[in-house]
C-alpha cells in the first residue's frame, strides 16, 4: 500500500512558488464555514423533506444530521489541526489508506463540491428569477430551468426549460471573484453570511409570534404503508436529504494551508460553524412548520412561503434576498473547497502540473479555479437540481466514513506525532461517525448508489490511464 509519509504532509508545500498566502483568521474560517453550510437546507430543502417524508419531525431530521456532522466533524478537527494543508479528506486518506483510496476520494469529492455548487445554483436561480418576477422583470421560462424542467407559469400553464442561464452566471461571477484572491472572497463571504444570518434571525423572531401548534401534530406522521414515507423511516429519509444541508463544513478544512494559525483556527472553524448552523436549522424548521401545513411546503420557497402566511409582504422580499445571499455563500466556498482539492492532487501529480500553479500577483490556483467554474457553471445551466442532490449527498458521505477511519488508523499507527487538537473518546467516536454516515446512507435510493459506483468506477479509468503514471510518491519510491 503506497501511503504519503505523514512527515512530508506536517512540512507541507514543495516551495515558495507553490504556497498559498495565510490570510485567513479564525473568524473568516468560521465564518466560511457558516457559508458553506446555511443556505440550500434552510431556503429550499427544509420544506421539500418536511412535505414529503417527516412533517413537523423534519426537526429531528436536522437534529440527527447535526449528530452526524458533530462526529465527523471532531474527526476532521483533529485531522485538520494536525495536518494543516489543503486537500481535505483527501490528504487524509492518503496518509492512512494511501494513494489509490486517496485518488478515489479525491474523485468522490467533485460530487460534494462541484457537483453540490451546481446544485445550489440552482437554487439561487429560482430566488433570483422571483425577486426579478416581483419588481416587473419576467424572464423567459425556457432560459431559466435545464433541458425537460417544467416551469409552472404564473397564469397556470407549463413550459420547458432548455438552459438555465442565472444559475450559469452566478457560477461566473464567482469564480471570477475567487481567482482575483482568497481574502478579496472571503470579505464579500463574510458580508453575505452576516446579510443571511440577520434574515433567518428575523424570520425566526418574527414567525414565532405567529406559529399555530395544530401544525405540529401529529409531529411525526403515521406512515403511509410505503417505506420512508413518514413515521421512523420518514425521519430517517428526512436526515438523508437534509443532509445536504450540512455539506460545506468539511471545506473549512480545506482552507488550513491559509490560516494564520491552523492549530488552533481550523476546530475553531470546523466546529463552531457546524453548532451554529445546526441550532438555527432546528428553529427555521419549527417555525415553518408552525407557520405553514407541511403538505403545502413542497415549493421551491418554502420559507417565502411561511412569510407570506404570516401576511407581511415585505418581509417575503427582505426573505429572498437573505436566500440569494445564503445560497451565493455557499457557492462560493463550494468552489473555493473544489480547487484546492485539485490543486493539492495536481501537485501529487495525479492531475496535470498546471493546475498546481499559483498565479503570481493574487497568490490563487487559478487555473484550477477556472476549470471549475467552467464545469460547474454549464453542469448548473445544463442538469435538474433533483438529479444532483442525492448523488452530493451519497458521495459526502462516503467520504466522511474514510475520515472517520483515517483518525483510528493514525491514532495507532503514528501515536507519537503531536496533536494541537484531539477528538475524545476515540475509537468510540470515529466509529459512531462511521455508522451514522451508513445509516443516513442506507436512506438513499438505490439508483442512486448505483450511480456512485459507477461513477468512482469511472474515476478508477482515469486514475490508471494518467494519475499513477504522473504519481510523484510512486515515481520517488521507485528509485
Amino acid at each position: 500500500m503506497l501511503r504519503k509519509p505523514l512527515d512530508d504532509i506536517v512540512k507541507g508545500g514543495e516551495g515558495d512558488t507553490h504556497r498559498l498566502t495565510k490570510t485567513l483568521g479564525p473568524v473568516s474560517i468560521t465564518a466560511m464555514g457558516i457559508g458553506a453550510i446555511i443556505g440550500a437546507g434552510i431556503f429550499v430543502l427544509t420544506g421539500t423533506a418536511a412535505a414529503r417524508y417527516a412533517g413537523p419531525a423534519i426537526m429531528l431530521s436536522f437534529v440527527l444530521g447535526g449528530i452526524v456532522c458533530g462526529f465527523v466533524g471532531l474527526c476532521y478537527a483533529e485531522l485538520a489541526a494536525m495536518l494543516p494543508v489543503s486537500g481535505s479528506s483527501y490528504t487524509y486518506t492518503y496518509v492512512t489508506l494511501g494513494e489509490v483510496f486517496a485518488w478515489m476520494i479525491g474523485w468522490d469529492l467533485i460530487l460534494e463540491y462541484a457537483m453540490g455548487a451546481a446544485t445550489v445554483a440552482v437554487g439561487w436561480s429560482g430566488y433570483m428569477v422571483s425577486i426579478l418576477r416581483d419588481i416587473g422583470i419576467v424572464l423567459p421560462p425556457s432560459l431559466t430551468a435545464a433541458p425537460g424542467t417544467i416551469v409552472r407559469l404564473a397564469d397556470g400553464g407549463t413550459a420547458s426549460g432548455i438552459v438555465n442561464l442565472p444559475a450559469a452566471f452566478i457560477v461566473a461571477v464567482l469564480t471570477v471573484s475567487l481567482v482575483f484572491g482568497t481574502k478579496e472572497s472571503a470579505r464579500l463571504n463574510n458580508i453575505m453570511v452576516v446579510v443571511k444570518l440577520v434574515v433567518v434571525v428575523a424570520f425566526i423572531s418574527i414567525g414565532a409570534f405567529y406559529v399555530k401548534t395544530a401544525n405540529w401534530h401529529p409531529f411525526i406522521p403515521p406512515n403511509t404503508g410505503e417505506y420512508v414515507h413518514f413515521g421512523l423511516s420518514g425521519v430517517l429519509r428526512g436526515g438523508a436529504v437534509v443532509f445536504f444541508a450540512f455539506i460545506g463544513f468539511d471545506a473549512v478544512s480545506t482552507a488550513a494551508q491559509e490560516a494564520k494559525a491552523p492549530q488552533r483556527d481550523m476546530p475553531i472553524g470546523i466546529l463552531g460553524s457546524l453548532a451554529i448552523s445546526t441550532a438555527l436549522y432546528v428553529l427555521v424548521a419549527a417555525v415553518l412548520t408552525g407557520l405553514v401545513p407541511y403538505g403545502d411546503l413542497d415549493v421551491p420557497d418554502p420559507v417565502a412561503k411561511g412569510v407570506d402566511a404570516i401576511g407581511l409582504t415585505w418581509l417575503s422580499i427582505v426573505i429572498k434576498i437573505g436566500a440569494l445571499s445564503g445560497l451565493t455563500t455557499v457557492v462560493l466556498v463550494q468552489l473555493y473547497g473544489q480547487s484546492r482539492i485539485f490543486f493539492m492532487m495536481a501537485q501529487d501529480g495525479l492531475l496535470p502540473r498546471l493546475f498546481a500553479s499559483v498565479h503570481p500577483a493574487t497568490k490563487t490556483p487559478y487555473l484550477s479555479q477556472i476549470l471549475i467554474g467552467a464545469v460547474v457553471a454549464i453542469v448548473a445551466a445544463l442538469t435538474p437540481i433533483e438529479v444532483l442532490g442525492e448523488m452530493v449527498s451519497i458521495g459526502t458521505l462516503a467520504a466522511f466514513v474514510l475520515v472517520c477511519a483515517a483518525v483510528i488508523y493514525l491514532r495507532r499507527s503514528d501515536a507519537r506525532v503531536r496533536r494541537p487538537f484531539r477528538a475524545p473518546a476515540v475509537p468510540v467516536v470515529p466509529i459512531c461517525g462511521i455508522l451514522s454516515c451508513l445509516l443516513l446512507m442506507s436512506g438513499l435510493p438505490l439508483v442512486t448508489w448505483l450511480r456512485l459506483v459507477v461513477w468512482l468506477v469511472g474515476g478508477l479509468g482515469v486514475y490508471f490511464l494518467y494519475g499513477r503514471r504522473h504519481s510523484l510518491l510512486r515515481q520517488r519510491a521507485a528509485r
